[in-house]
């Protein structure tokens, strides 16, 4: 029996059910069998990487952030950020690690303001951490391409250990050793070079894990810098940064470290 649809009619019928069917399929059933995927087998990435402290998102493995002290006049845009002692700094960042910004200076060389801010930086740093001006490294003067990479130079990284450890009461050698630990190797076996993290190498200095001598880091982090609204530079929903101090309530009292308190209790009495 001949069809009464015009031919036009069944091509229209035709291509709708072509569009009801690959709408299920690559509307629904792929993205949910991609989803499923990912949370099985790779969880940690699919969910961005995040670093927590205590059950709470710090921040991400893979975008750097600031770590500096809190602003002296939060209402002056024109205020030089301090950074914080007592944190691994990362290397500067075109855009303040701003996700919403995320890129280069795109200044070339040979740019006159660029070469003014590089020495600049490199006497600030040395100052910093207390080193000479020609042993500070490349990456810790110069930003990445996005802005956003969390990684320094393992050479930058022992760099500011003598003075983490001295602004947070702790041996050299035990700050130098969780250092040790957060080293990367290469991407491939000749491509790239080791790296650290300093979003997780910090984190982890914040936990205050056991260091090789069986002590606790020192100073962990007040509860005004950990449990506050996400930084206003931006960053991805439910993340809150750790290191760059944006509250203003006042400080509590520090209490002694651990470990001063059991070198205390060891002193051996007065004779």
């Amino acid at each position: 029996m001949p069809s009464r649809l015009s031919p036009v009619v069944r091509n229209h019928l035709s291509a709708l059910r072509m569009l009801l069917v690959f709408t299920v399929l690559a509307g629904i059933i792929y993205p949910l069998a991609v989803t499923g995927v990912a949370q099985a087998a790779f969880s940690d990435q699919a969910n961005g990487s995040r670093v927590e402290r205590h059950g709470e998102t710090v921040g991400s493995s893979l975008l750097g952030q600031n770590f500096n002290l809190p602003e002296r006049n939060p209402e002056d845009p024109d205020e030089v950020p301090r950074p914080h002692p007592k944190w691994f700094q990362p290397r500067p960042s075109a855009g303040g690690y701003d996700p919403l910004v995320s890129g280069a200076s795109n200044l070339g060389p040979n740019d006159k303001s660029l070469v003014k801010t590089v020495k600049e930086r490199r006497a600030a740093i040395a100052e910093f951490d207390g080193v000479d001006p020609k042993d500070v490294p490349a990456d810790a003067v110069t930003a990445s391409g996005s802005g956003l990479d969390p990684h320094i130079s393992k050479r930058y990284a022992y760099e500011q250990v003598n003075r983490v450890a001295k602004a947070r009461g702790l041996t050299a050698a035990s700050v130098r050793e969780l250092v040790a630990d957060h080293v990367q190797g290469r991407v491939i076996v000749f491509l790239g070079a080791e790296r650290v993290n300093v979003v997780e190498l910090n984190a982890a200095l914040d936990e205050g894990r056991r260091t090789h001598r069986g002590t606790r880091a020192a100073d962990p982090l007040p509860a005004h810098l950990s449990r506050r609204p996400a930084p206003q530079t931006g960053g991805p929903d439910g993340i809150t940064a750790f290191g760059s101090v944006h509250s203003r309530r006042p400080r509590t009292r520090r209490r002694r470290s651990v470990a001063a308190r059991a070198g205390r209790r060891s002193r051996p009495p007065a004779a």
